[in-house]
């Protein structure tokens, strides 16, 4: 039987290429998407489009709700998103706490299916900046959830795969088009329209848009003018 991977899918350009990498590795992908209260909720169409599209075994929407606390401008629609490029430090895209929820969720779903291996697209090369996409981070979280779970304390180990983390967005793109990634299909916008087309001036358009140029490859992203 194959391995089983949970691999979370947000429906944009890294965790589409995290998926088509778990399968090249050959497990069997169990997808994890997430409503949190984002604004850019046309990711989740996507992320269905992509689970569909890379064949993954299951993919599921967890509902956690993080508009409730605010504090992000991807969750709190009084705060608008920057568009005049990365500014340095944290950016107020931060969302808090979000990865730590969404790996402790998938962790949780790893454990029922029995499997031993999650899969997460952070980057911390072309990246705005957050501070649970470093490769520290990715570290911190596979300790505990070898010291937090039934499955590390018998000693059948859980890790946390990473493997866009030391990736140019220039060669995340390389590597997904090479696994047949179709990333038309994909949402990267903090703030893409209901019809899942991108505003072209966010931090993370920027970012997409400069690794397509950088890879020499046509970018398929459809703006909204």
């Amino acid at each position: 039987m194959m391995k089983k991977a949970v691999v979370l899918l947000s429906g944009g350009l890294d965790s589409a290429t995290c998926l088509a990498l778990a399968k090249q590795q050959g497990f069997a992908t169990y997808c994890l998407s997430f409503d949190y209260g984002q604004r850019h909720r046309a990711e989740l169409a996507a992320a269905q489009r992509v689970a569909a599209a890379l064949g993954a075994s299951e993919q599921r929407v967890i509902d956690f709700g993080l508009a409730q606390f605010g504090g992000s401008a991807l969750t709190d629609t009084s705060l608008a998103v920057p568009v005049d490029g990365a500014q340095g430090g944290i950016p107020i895209t931060y969302v808090p706490a979000r990865n730590t929820i969404m790996l402790s969720l998938a962790l949780a779903w790893a454990e029922v299916l029995g499997s031993r291996d999650i899969f997460v697209g952070v980057n911390a090369v072309d990246y705005s900046g957050y501070p649970d996409c470093r490769p520290e981070y990715i570290a911190a979280f596979e300790k505990m959830a070898n010291l937090a779970t039934r499955a590390g304390v018998e000693g059948q180990g859980v890790h946390i795969h990473a493997p866009l983390i030391d990736l140019s967005k220039a060669d995340i793109i390389r590597q997904g088009v090479r696994l047949g990634v179709d990333y038309g299909l994909t949402v990267s916008c903090y703030q893409a329209d209901a019809e899942g087309r991108a505003c072209g001036v966010c931090d993370s358009c920027r970012l997409r848009a400069a690794g397509f140029a950088a890879a020499g490859i046509t970018d398929p992203t459809r703006y909204q003018c």
